[in-house]
């Protein structure tokens, strides 16, 4: 059902070239098709964006070479300096860069730091009922409530300027799978919550970093979707690793036992495509010990935004207890900034594959 007020009338200001603007393209893929310009709508243009990690620091990239105008804010003034040194111009604030923008991206580490460029001093939020930007987008791997809340928060704000296609500021929560190369490669998949019609008409700049979009449902459910996604990936990690290490001490080799799973009903993402031994699988994280990735300290958040979810709705999830008890210990023993996979070797003492 279309939501009151939000008409999509949707005005072209410039194109861009998918296969010739994105970043790092002709390094990446080598297609003989011609490329089909994709429209920029005048209301996506002036995009702020805030947080240049890993993964937002590519996003940001891909969304100027697209031809977006991007304003950059971020607490680190080393990253913003790497920027800046470009032309790409910055704000002090994230109300500063609110200023200046149609719609405001935030690429951020945990619910807290969201919540502080949100309603935080300088916020996005802080001290106003009304707000420039008319699209707030939330890429951060955060829990549910807090997307449910931000969003609460913004629809109880009025626009500053009648945009004309809809009366009150949206938001939509839209966490990313991929990691640190699909965000640089503009491969991420986006699992989106919030208003269907603010969804489509986010897409085109969704798609600038992505290419894949999936629409979840009201506000909180890309959170929602992502934490699931990420819990069902720890807890295959953990079973594959498990399996394997159990046929190596039988006396049957990892690469054997892989291609008994990948051709059975055992197959999963986590043995044809990330596979957890080192020497079975070439180019990921198991390949170069286990460094680059998608990090243990990462996993265990997700996994805590996991197991604080299921305390709320009171559901009995004793996998989900015990793959954060088991990656939480994986970082008390040092092992945090090692890809997630490092839980064949160090919780199952796991053998490389010879």
């Amino acid at each position: 059902m279309a939501a009151r007020g939000l008409r999509l009338r949707l005005g072209i200001s410039s194109y861009r070239f998918w296969a010739c603007n994105h970043s790092n393209w002709n390094s990446k893929r080598d297609f003989s098709v011609t490329p089909v310009p994709i429209p920029i709508p005048t209301q996506l243009e002036k995009v702020g964006f805030i947080g240049l990690g890993n993964m937002g620091s590519h996003m940001a990239s891909n969304l100027i070479s697209a031809g977006y105008k991007v304003t950059l804010h971020d607490i680190n003034q080393n990253a913003l300096k790497d920027f800046s040194e470009k032309g790409v111009p910055v704000a002090e604030t994230p109300y500063q860069l609110s200023q200046s923008s149609d719609v405001i991206i935030t690429m951020l580490p945990s619910s807290s730091h969201v919540m502080e460029v949100f309603t935080g001093t300088n916020g996005l939020l802080t001290g106003t009922s009304e707000v420039r930007p008319w699209l707030f987008i939330d890429s951060s791997t955060i829990d549910p409530q807090t997307s449910r809340r931000i969003s609460r928060d913004i629809s109880s704000c009025h626009l500053k300027e009648n945009e004309g296609f809809t009366k009150k500021p949206l938001m939509l929560d839209a966490p990313v799978s991929g990691g640190v190369p699909a965000a640089q490669a503009g491969t991420l998949t986006f699992m989106v919550g919030g208003l269907e019609e603010a969804y489509i008409a986010a897409k085109p700049l969704l798609l600038a970093m992505g290419k894949r979009t999936i629409y979840c449902g009201g506000p909180g459910n890309g959170s929602v979707a992502k934490i699931c996604n990420n819990l069902a990936m720890a807890i295959s990690m953990i079973g594959v690793s498990e399996a394997l290490s159990l046929g190596q001490n039988l006396g049957v080799k990892a690469s054997v036992l892989t291609n008994v799973f990948n051709s059975s009903s055992a197959r999963c993402w986590s043995s044809d495509s990330y596979n957890p031994v080192p020497g079975v699988m070439q180019g990921v994280p198991s390949s170069r010990n286990y460094e680059g990735g998608f990090t243990s300290k990462l996993m265990a958040k997700d996994l805590g935004l996991a197991t604080a979810s299921v305390a709320e709705v009171g559901l009995n999830c004793l996998l989900t207890a015990d793959a954060h008890n088991i990656y939480t210990r994986l970082c008390e023993d040092g092992h945090e900034s090692k890809d997630f996979s490092c839980v064949f070797r160090y919780c199952y003492d796991g053998k490389d594959d010879k």
